[in-house]
């Protein structure tokens, strides 16, 4: 298996043969306004593309969206994916993916089994208190197949009960978590902060950590230096790993 970040939380994941497009963002930077009532008010996307994004497209035989929010599926890769591929999402996406013209939009209301992976659908919560309701939901999803590691999406969520079941029921070797520390000007974080991370690395021993999600969109204020920073302090900067745009990064079972 390898995993390479494309940008924020759109990732590639060549898993059993196949390749599988994860919350496609294909925006030119600075093509969409920034999210409301956030501390920094600069368009997205922060960054371009690191690729073109032919290349993003190439070869895919799947699409996985964890939830229809801009910055993982936008106007412009709704354009652009092939209305022909299978598209894995959660149950409240379904009839809007559908709206978007693709065939094959398959819901994953726990498990479901293609071309020999297994995918499980895991909770997670896109904030707290009222913030969070408002957020809607959002899910993650473990992929597992025989010689592969077992993977975890963890999709758009904090640290919380739903991520340690999650974590406990199905004992992933690599976990990606969406990070960046989003918010808004009140409330509190709506995806993982540093601290996050490092609880979700303890709990997890065993694991590979790659995180995705950050330095591209307006409200995702957490650096990639300042969590390196927090990873060393506490021991993990060999086991997290925090990529580069375009980064690819191969893991074995």
């Amino acid at each position: 298996m390898h995993i390479q970040l494309v940008r924020h939380a759109t990732l590639r994941v060549a898993y059993k043969g196949r390749t599988l497009l994860v919350d496609p963002m294909l925006s030119l930077a600075g093509e969409l306004p920034a999210t409301v009532n956030t501390p920094n008010q600069r368009p997205n996307p922060g960054v371009e593309l690191p690729m073109p994004a032919e290349e993003v497209l190439g070869g895919v035989d799947a699409i996985l969206i964890t939830h229809t929010h801009t910055d993982h599926l936008d106007e412009a890769a709704v354009k652009q994916l092939p209305k022909h591929l299978p598209i894995f999402c959660q149950p409240p996406d379904r009839e809007k993916l559908q709206n978007h013209g693709f065939e094959q939009v398959i819901v994953v209301e726990s498990e479901y089994v293609w071309e020999g992976i297994q995918l499980y659908r895991t909770g997670g919560r896109h904030g707290t208190g009222e913030i969070g309701e408002k957020m809607g939901p959002v899910s993650g999803f473990v992929l597992q197949a025989e010689g592969e590691p077992t993977l975890y999406l963890a999709g758009d969520t904090i640290w919380c009960e739903e991520v340690e079941h999650a974590l406990k029921s199905h004992r992933p070797d690599v976990i990606v978590p969406f990070a960046g520390a989003a918010h808004f000007l009140v409330g509190d974080p709506i995806t993982m902060t540093k601290e996050d991370i490092v609880q979700l690395a303890q709990a997890a021993p065993g694991s590979q950590v790659f995180v995705a999600h950050m330095e591209v969109w307006n409200h995702c204020l957490l650096s990639r230096d300042e969590l390196r920073e927090h990873l060393t302090n506490n021991h993990l900067s060999e086991r997290v790993q925090v990529p580069q745009d375009g980064e690819k990064i191969e893991y074995k079972r």
